[in-house]
């Protein structure tokens, strides 16, 4: 009997940083298909707190114990990764209906132009909330790290306690600053 061909899905995103539920995506993904690689990009219309190689590097940690889960960096169209990997499906976690219309539309055009599935899976309830700009910003505007544990792995709190140590950025400062 011949062997079925491996079930390769791609999970790209920024990352930046990476939260609890993303990862809560990548086990449960990791569940569905043979070999999940995390695909990490750079967003041009985002600033980002960590390099991509400082992404790769803590997702990697992260995921050390999986050996199903393959971290990577890409730049380009995530169609054309897709395909350069020998994957035919995307992964993406939905947080709410906001994020179904957004992914909607992607899925959409990367079916119809590139041949390439989307699969969704619906974020749990407690990390609902969490996004990765949400959290930049709270690191930004000087937020207590502490507070974030439930949304962030350990290692990835300790990363930015690094980078608000070493200065990597600065709080804005002025009568226009909100107060957090």
């Amino acid at each position: 009997m011949p062997s079925r061909p491996v079930r390769r899905a791609v999970f790209p995103g920024q990352f930046d940083p990476i939260t609890n539920g993303h990862l809560d995506v990548i086990h449960r993904g990791l569940k569905l298909f043979d070999e999940l690689i995390v695909a990490v990009g750079v967003n041009p219309e985002k600033k980002e707190l960590f390099t991509l190689e400082e992404r790769v590097h803590l997702i990697s940690d992260l995921l050390k114990d999986q050996p199903a889960a393959k971290v990577r960096s890409y730049t380009g169209l995530t169609m054309d990764y897709v395909e350069s990997v020998g994957a035919t499906t995307i992964l993406r976690g939905i947080r709410d209906a906001t994020d179904l219309r957004y992914e909607f539309n992607i899925a959409m055009v990367n079916r119809s132009v590139g041949g390439v599935e989307t699969v969704f899976v619906m974020t749990a309830d407690q990390y609902a909330l969490t996004s990765s700009s949400l959290i930049r910003q709270v690191v930004q505007l000087g937020g207590d790290l502490r507070k974030l544990k439930p949304l962030l792995p350990p290692s990835v709190i300790a990363a930015l306690a690094q980078k608000a140590k070493n200065g990597a950025w600065t709080r804005p400062t002025g009568p226009d600053t909100p107060a957090t």
